[in-house]
């Protein structure tokens, strides 16, 4: 086990067990079976799901970019990110088409107003 995997594996089981949930509880809320959990704690998984740790990080409530670190996920630098979409996909989850399209289009105006008020 590598020292990136031995560290998440430390950090989600203290975390867990400080929130006071079991294996099964986090089974319960995530959909991920305990039997990966277990192995995800003991360091066993060296590659773990990117999916499997945003849910686990919902649930914990803790920071996923974190977390993608700690498992020796690439992050960008801060300085690097030039659009919001991470973090307004993280906050509103996923959306259809139609939603998209209702959402780009309720920005659109709200932008517009805004300049409309610089302009008077």
């Amino acid at each position: 086990m590598n020292k990136q995997t031995h560290s998440l594996a430390e950090f989600l089981k203290t975390i867990r067990k400080n929130r006071g949930f079991s294996l099964r509880a986090v089974e319960k809320a995530t959909g991920i079976s305990n039997a990966y959990l277990s192995q995800l704690e003991s360091g066993k998984v060296q590659q773990p799901s990117p999916i499997k740790l945003n849910k686990i990080c919902h649930v914990y409530k803790i920071s996923y970019t974190e977390v993608m670190e700690l498992a020796g996920y690439p992050i960008p630098n801060r300085s690097e990110e030039t659009t919001g979409y991470s973090r307004i996909g993280s906050r509103i989850g996923p959306v259809t088409e139609e939603e998209e399209d209702a959402l780009v289009e309720y920005l659109e105006f709200l932008r517009s107003r805004r300049r409309k008020g610089k302009q008077k």
